[in-house]
C-alpha cells in the first residue's frame, strides 16, 4: 500500500513505522503545506494517510484508512474524509503525562533547585533542624480529576501511590475504587470545592468546550491550583485568566493551550490573554506526553493497525 504521512508532526512516527514494516509498502512524506505537484499527488492517491489534522479546504483524499498518531481527532474533519474510511487514533502518552503532572506538582513542594542554587552561595536556608527549612508534604494534598480515561486514570494510579486523596469527576459512573469522592460531570462545583489541586484531561469536542468557566473557578477553594493536560479550549480561557489575574485561585500548571505556531506566526504566545505575566502561572509548550516512549508505542499502535487492515483483522482505537 501507499502510505503517506502527512506533516510535521506524523514525519515524528515514520522512522519507527518505515523500520517495523520494512519494504512491504510504500512510504512517502508530505508536508503540512502540500507545497508540491508531487506532494499533491502523493497525498491524494495514498491507501493510507498518517496524520493530525485533515481541516476544511484541504486536498481532496481517496484513502481507505486515516491514522491519527495522537489521541486527539479535533482537528480532523471526519465528514470530509472519503466515504468508507476507517479513522483510528494512538494512546500511549499517558504514562509521560502523568510524570509531567506528578514532577509540576512535587516542585511545589520540594524546592531541589532553590535549595541547590542557595547552598552554592553557602545559604542553609532549608537545612533539617531549622525551622526556616520546613516545607509541606505533596502526600497531604487532595487533588480532583476531571476526566477518567487514559490519562485521568494513569494520573490517579500516581497520586494514590503518593498518598493523596484522590477524587475523580467523570461522565461515566466510577465504582470499586479507591478514590475519596466519584461526581458525575454535571456534579463538577461539589468536587471543585473540596480539592487542592483540580486536574483537566478531557479531550476537546462540543460537550466539553468551555466546561471549565467561572462558575467552576468561584467553585473553587482560594489557594487551590489547577492543571490542563487534556485540551486547551475545554477550560474557558477568559475565566481562567481573570482568576488567575485577581487571585481568586492559587495558580496553574497549563501545557495545553489557545494558540499555537502557525506558518505565518512561528512563535506565538499561548493565548489572546497575556499569562506569561502572571506570577502564579507555569506555562509550558505542551510538552507533557512528549517522549520517546510515547513516539514507541504510538509507532507500534500505527503499524498494528495496518497489518490488521492488510489482515481484514478489526482496529484497534477505531473512531469509525
Amino acid at each position: 500500500m501507499k502510505i503517506v504521512f502527512y506533516g510535521a508532526n506524523a514525519e515524528t512516527f515514520r522512522p519507527g513505522v518505515e523500520a517495523a514494516l520494512g519494504a512491504d509498502h510504500q512510504i512517502i512524506q508530505v508536508s503540512d503545506a502540500v507545497a508540491t505537484a508531487e506532494e499533491l499527488d502523493a497525498l491524494t492517491t495514498a491507501d493510507v494517510v498518517i496524520g493530525v489534522h485533515y481541516r476544511a479546504g484541504a486536498p481532496t483524499l481517496t484513502c481507505k484508512m486515516f491514522l491519527l498518531p495522537s489521541a486527539g481527532y479535533d482537528a480532523v474533519n471526519m465528514d470530509a474524509l472519503p466515504e468508507g474510511c476507517l479513522v483510528a487514533n494512538c494512546f500511549g502518552h499517558e504514562n509521560a503525562i502523568a510524570e509531567y503532572v506528578m514532577c509540576a506538582l512535587l516542585t511545589r513542594h520540594v524546592p531541589l533547585a532553590e535549595a541547590d542554587s542557595q547552598l552554592r552561595q553557602g545559604d542553609w536556608t532549608y537545612w533539617a533542624g531549622k525551622p526556616t527549612g520546613l516545607r509541606t508534604e505533596l502526600g497531604a494534598q487532595s487533588i480532583g480529576i476531571i476526566g477518567h480515561g487514559h490519562i485521568g486514570k494513569a494520573v490517579a494510579a500516581r497520586a494514590l501511590a503518593f498518598g493523596m486523596s484522590v477524587h475523580v469527576a467523570n461522565r461515566s459512573p466510577l465504582g470499586g475504587t479507591d478514590y475519596a469522592g466519584t461526581y458525575g460531570l454535571d456534579e463538577l462545583p461539589a468536587m471543585l470545592g473540596q480539592v487542592d489541586i483540580v486536574i483537566n484531561t478531557l479531550p476537546l469536542a462540543p460537550e466539553t468546550e468551555g466546561m471549565i468557566g467561572a462558575d467552576a473557578f468561584a467553585a473553587m477553594q482560594p489557594h487551590a491550583i489547577i492543571m490542563n493536560v487534556g485540551r486547551g479550549a475545554v477550560i474557558d480561557e477568559e475565566a481562567m485568566y481573570t482568576a488567575l489575574r485577581d487571585n481568586r485561585i492559587g495558580g496553574a500548571i497549563i501545557d495545553t493551550w489557545y494558540v499555537y505556531p502557525s506558518a505565518d506566526a512561528p512563535n506565538p504566545h499561548p493565548s489572546k490573554f497575556p499569562f506569561h505575566e502572571l506570577a502564579n502561572v507555569v506555562i509550558t509548550p505542551h510538552m507533557s506526553g512528549w517522549t520517546y516512549g510515547t513516539i514507541a508505542r504510538r509507532c507500534a499502535t500505527l503499524v498494528d493497525n495496518i497489518r490488521r487492515y492488510v489482515d481484514g483483522q478489526p482496529l484497534v482505537n477505531r473512531l469509525r
